[in-house]
Formats: structure tokens, C-alpha cells, sequence
């Protein structure tokens, strides 16, 4: 097996209109497992998007009232498909990969409260109101893929200003939505 085959391939593919209906149906098979310590679930990243270029991976966030609880469902998860990753990088964070090197979903799963939850949405939400935004945003994760095709901390590196900057504009952004202006 080359090195190249066993590393996970970055691209970018056509939005599809799909990943909206994967992600419904995955996230009643969570909300079967996870039950009653759910809050919310939300489909976020990139498929969450309309219109834009992603790596076809469903994300998932899910919102918890106790995030120590998780780690007990790591085999039902695993029934699913999934391997759990703990916080993998993310304090606070439960995070499940589904489908090894040609990954098909992410679970994220944060407790009540935490500053990520808002963070995700705010992304998402701002991104679907701002289309011209967001075919940057789509440009550019297309441009990245390319030239970073076989490494993913360089695919990251090259989106990681950008997001930054949309995440200062959500934030600004939702909290003028929330002031009714």
C-alpha cells in the first residue's frame, strides 16, 4: 500500500442537496442512543451551507446536559459506525468519526453552555445569509483541497484565517440580531 493510501484524501466536491437528508437520518439514530441528555442537535460545517463546495462529510453538533455522561455510549456509537476520538483537541469536546479515511459523518458533542455550540451556528447561519461570503468561503476550501490534497493540518492551516474572521463577523453579527436591529 503506497503512503498515499493510507492517508486521508482532502476534496472539496458540489454542494448536494443530499446531505441535508443524511444528516435527518443520522441524527435520529444519535438522538436514539443519546436520549434524554440531548438539548439540541444541529447539522453545521460546511454540507450545512447551501450552494457551497465540501469535503462530504455530514457534521453534527450535539448539544448536551452532561457531557461526562458521553463517554458512556461509546460502544453504542460504535454500533453506529462510530469511533470515538474523546476530545480530540478540543476542550470540553466528545468527538465521534464515522468511516476511517473515507470519513462520512462527525459527531461533536459539547455540554450545555459551552462557547463552541454558538460559535457553529453562528458560522452557519451567518454564511446562509451571506452568499457572496460564502462562495469565497467555498472558493477557497476548493484551493486549499487542491494544494493541500494529502494533508490535512495544511487543508486547516489554509482555511484558518478566514474562518476566524467569519466567526468575529457572526458573532457581531447575531448579537445585532439579538439587539432587534
Amino acid at each position: 500500500m503506497s503512503e498515499k493510501e493510507n492517508v486521508r484524501k482532502i476534496e472539496v466536491v458540489e454542494h448536494n442537496e443530499n446531505w441535508s437528508k443524511k444528516y435527518q437520518e443520522e441524527a435520529k439514530k444519535i438522538t436514539a442512543i443519546l436520549g434524554g441528555n440531548i438539548i439540541n442537535i444541529h447539522h453545521i460545517g460546511s454540507t450545512a451551507i447551501p450552494s457551497i463546495k465540501a469535503k462530504p462529510v455530514i457534521d453534527i453538533l450535539v448539544e448536551v446536559k452532561n457531557i461526562e455522561k458521553i463517554d458512556e455510549y461509546n460502544d453504542q456509537m460504535a454500533s453506529l459506525g462510530y469511533e470515538a476520538m474523546g476530545e480530540s483537541g478540543i476542550e470540553g469536546r466528545r468527538f465521534f468519526r464515522k468511516g476511517g479515511n473515507n470519513r462520512t459523518h462527525h459527531v461533536h458533542v459539547f455540554q450545555a453552555g459551552s462557547e463552541e455550540i454558538e460559535r457553529h451556528i453562528n458560522f452557519r447561519d451567518y454564511m446562509t445569509a451571506h452568499p457572496d461570503e460564502a462562495m469565497q468561503y467555498s472558493q477557497l476550501k476548493d484551493r486549499v483541497a487542491k494544494e493541500y490534497t494529502y494533508d490535512i493540518q495544511g487543508y486547516m492551516a489554509g482555511k484558518n484565517s478566514f474562518i476566524k474572521e467569519i466567526d468575529k463577523k457572526a458573532k457581531a453579527w447575531k448579537e445585532k440580531q439579538n439587539r432587534g436591529q
